[in-house]
């Protein structure tokens, strides 16, 4: 039974056959990759619980609450605005 050729290995035969400008192409495409993935790595988990933190404090709670019954309250007014005929 053949030997089955890994990925990294397929990679590296491909690697061979690219001329200097291919090869430049990849490595770009590679630091691309790698910045992306230190973009969203979870070394930034302390902000992540900071967030988490202040999102959950009680004055945060206050403050989405009252905006939420201002938006009611804004969206009842104009269906009553709606709802009633104008005179002339």
């Amino acid at each position: 039974m053949a030997k089955r050729i890994t990925e990294r290995q397929r990679l590296a035969f491909k690697l061979e056959s690219l001329n200097d400008t291919e090869v430049k192409e990849v490595l770009d495409y590679i630091s691309i990759m790698e910045s992306m993935r230190r973009a969203t790595s979870p070394s930034g988990l302390w902000d992540d619980e900071l967030v988490t933190l202040l999102a959950d404090a009680r004055e945060n709670l206050r403050a989405r609450q009252a905006f939420e019954w201002e938006s009611v309250r804004r969206r009842a007014d104009r269906r009553t605005d709606a709802a009633t005929p104008t005179r002339v």
